[in-house]
């Protein structure tokens, strides 16, 4: 039943999009959209600039997302210190990041910390990514520790553990299996949000998308294509999520 209610939501969505596209007098050409994904050349196949965008997004995304995990777990650590200027640092940090646009933030470094300190374009973009995101990855890792009850503290202390070892062999472990659907959808949202890295002429999927417009006005295929593979994406990550998350129920089983 709701298999089918989803492909007629999917149909009325095509037939209304086909009604204003000819309303516009818009020509398809959805011919021409291939060779942008895959190319022939003497050689043999080769990427296209979609593609080539798309391995370029994928290298920012996963390189930002090891950065602000880190980030978030030095970050929920420093809030739940017992040293008044680490939970001053993190809260200084925290509020200014959250309270800022990303836009505004990828501005502010690649315009003005980049030429100070030599940053390229790449390192720029995954700088911005990892501070913006490795402020709410902060607060799920730290909702996660703060989840745990306290017997476990007090169990971990009876065994001679320090605050560190506690940490790592009875707090993390056990918080782990809580924070991963939230650090799922906001790894999600990096991949989305790392889309606005186009903005400072890194030539990602979606930079490459307005290349290939601007030069062949193909504005609804290639669109639709760009929006297509990041929804690709997205939907990979979340099933590999949802496999880690059952391995997790089993291992603890």
């Amino acid at each position: 039943m709701q298999v089918g209610a989803f492909l007629c939501l999917l149909a009325g969505c095509y037939l209304g999009l086909m009604q204003g596209a000819e309303n516009l007098g818009y020509n398809w050409q959805w011919n021409r959209v291939p060779r942008y994904l895959i190319k022939t050349t003497e050689t043999g196949w080769q990427a296209g600039p979609l593609l080539q965008g798309l391995w370029l997004t994928l290298g920012i995304t996963f390189v930002s997302l090891f950065l602000s995990m880190s980030i978030g777990l030095i970050s929920a650590l420093m809030r739940l210190s017992n040293s008044p200027m680490a939970r001053g640092i993190a809260w200084a940090y925290l509020e200014l990041i959250r309270n800022t646009p990303l836009l505004i933030q990828i501005f502010i470094i690649y315009f003005v910390f980049a030429p100070i300190l030599d940053l390229g374009r790449f390192t720029s973009a995954v700088l911005a990514l990892s501070l913006f995101e490795g402020a709410y990855a902060s607060e799920i890792i730290r909702a996660g520790i703060l989840a745990i009850p306290a017997g476990q503290w007090e169990a971990s202390s009876s065994l001679g553990m320090n605050r560190g070892q506690s940490y790592r062999h009875i707090i993390l472990p056990q918080a782990l299996r809580q924070m991963i659907p939230p650090l799922t959808s906001q790894g999600i949202s990096l991949v989305k949000d790392s889309a606005l890295v186009s903005t400072i002429a890194i030539y990602d999927l979606t930079m490459q998308g307005q290349q290939i417009i601007s030069e062949t006005f193909l504005t609804f295929e290639i669109w639709f294509v760009v929006a297509a593979i990041y929804l690709g994406v997205t939907m990979i990550l979340s099933i590999l999520v949802k496999y880690l998350e059952y391995q997790l129920s089993a291992h603890e089983s």
